[in-house]
């Protein structure tokens, strides 16, 4: 099996100095979509965006933890101790961040990475890549993802958790559509990473896609802009968790319409593609904030 659990949850925890500025943030929201496309009628000098892309404003979208380094946390686990997959099998399941202060926007860091957990679903395994990131100063953040891959379970280990989170049964609080640029998903690979099942049509067709999906670390970050820009003043700093589950895939040229619901220190959030009857995108979301 190419997976062994034992040896990849035992392997020692990989650490390396990751850096950014002020250019990576910037690429980073430009990735997501900011300066266009957001209901106003100049939106690349609306202020409300220029946080997002003006260097002499700038502000940093908590989920930036995920690209910081060029996401060299998730790059490490994939190549831990115990682990040998094919790239085309792979897919993201789910990512949850916790923020221990505001990102700043240009710093040094370490960024220790380990295979937090291995769980058995069958036909497919689920790897927990944690990624803790620390400063000078102390813990910036600490990172989740969960990454499915196909045909590589069966070997009668733990499922691991599979709790889902009911959708409010009222009308969402607020409601937001963010279109997607055709070439969005070849700007947001720029932050580092270049799957080719992003961008490569022979690729995506191997791993059983019509044509390239956009990364789901863009549809993730794209939500969190929304819930920041319409419920939380704008004020990136008030974000102090953010976790959700990849629930389908989505194409450039389609619309995200985003749902939230506003409770107390949280809102909870789903996500659909527009044209396709609102096919499932993100689901189990929150955002817990202050």
């Amino acid at each position: 099996m190419p997976i062994d659990p034992a040896k990849a949850v035992a392997a020692e925890p990989r650490s390396a100095e990751i850096s950014w500025d002020h250019k990576d943030v910037q690429l980073y929201h430009l990735g997501l979509g900011a300066g266009a496309h957001q209901g106003k009628p100049d939106p690349a000098t609306d202020p409300d965006e220029l946080r997002y892309t003006l260097e002499s404003r700038l502000h940093v979208l908590p989920s930036f933890a995920t690209v910081a380094g060029a996401g060299m946390g998730v790059v490490g686990g994939l190549s831990a101790p115990g682990i040998d997959i094919d790239l085309a099998a792979v897919l993201h399941g789910g990512q949850s961040i916790t923020l221990h202060r505001p990102v700043p926007t240009g710093g040094r860091a370490v960024s220790t990475s380990r295979v937090a957990a291995v769980y058995d679903k069958g036909k497919a395994a689920v790897l927990v890549l944690r990624t803790e990131a620390a400063d000078d100063d102390g813990p910036l953040w600490t990172s989740d993802a969960q990454i499915f891959v196909r045909g590589e379970g069966g070997w009668g280990g733990d499922r691991g958790p599979s709790e889902r989170l009911p959708v409010p049964d009222r009308e969402p609080d607020a409601t937001a559509e963010r279109p997607i640029r055709e070439e969005q998903a070849l700007l947001y690979r720029l932050s580092g990473d270049w799957n080719p099942l992003h961008a490569d049509p022979e690729f995506a067709k191997l791993a059983g896609f019509d044509r390239p999906i956009l990364h789901g670390l863009c549809s993730y970050g794209m939500t969190l802009k929304a819930v920041v820009d319409t419920l939380l003043d704008g004020d990136v700093t008030r974000v102090r968790a953010y976790r959700t589950r990849f629930a389908g895939v989505v194409f450039p040229g389609e619309t995200l319409r985003i749902r939230m619901w506003a409770g107390e220190g949280r809102v909870q959030v789903t996500v659909t593609a527009v044209e396709r009857d609102d096919a499932p995108v993100l689901a189990d979301t929150v955002v817990e904030h202050s």
